[in-house]
């Protein structure tokens, strides 16, 4: 359905039907709660607070003995701040935050899977972006330079990626 047609049916609709729409949607459809409670009670902090706390337990796990350490964790989070519209510095907060978790990870146990690296650097290249495009660079270029120092120092094969993506 195009939005002009969606826009056509609910203007048909008369006020009841379509408060009675939103109420079947809300209860049905979590994404559509989770919009609604955010912008009707944006409690940003408790939000961002939640999803550090998503991400530290998949490296330093408190119930399972074995760490996942899966990046696509932060990324959802993240993909859903973006949807709801949450402050950027809050977004690059978080966005760091899982970088830094992850090199402090990598410092307690090393890994040997090129394929984490390679996320990582994902990882930084959306937040440079996103720093970049919001104008925070000014407030995190302590941390961006904390985390390639921290790339250098613990010998990612691709820590000169990492250089490269700060001084462009």
């Amino acid at each position: 359905m195009s939005k002009r047609a969606l826009v056509k049916y609910l203007q048909s609709l008369d006020k009841q039907e379509l408060e009675d729409q939103v109420l079947d949607l809300y209860s049905r459809f979590k994404p559509v709660q989770t919009y609604y409670n955010f912008v009707f009670n944006p409690k940003e902090d408790k939000l961002v607070e939640e999803a550090k706390m998503k991400i530290s337990n998949e490296y330093f796990p408190l119930k399972r003995r074995k760490p996942r350490a899966r990046r696509s964790v932060a990324q959802k989070y993240i993909k859903q701040f973006l949807l709801l519209g949450l402050d950027p510095a809050l977004i690059a907060e978080v966005m760091f935050f899982n970088l830094e978790t992850a090199q402090r990870f990598n410092a307690k146990k090393r890994v040997n899977q090129e394929a984490f690296y390679k996320s990582m650097f994902n990882s930084f290249d959306q937040a440079i972006g996103f720093v970049e495009t919001n104008g925070l660079r000014s407030i995190f270029k302590e941390r961006i330079r904390a985390v390639v120092e921290t790339a250098w120092d613990q010998e990612w094969f691709n820590a000169e990626g990492l250089e490269d993506k700060v001084a462009s």
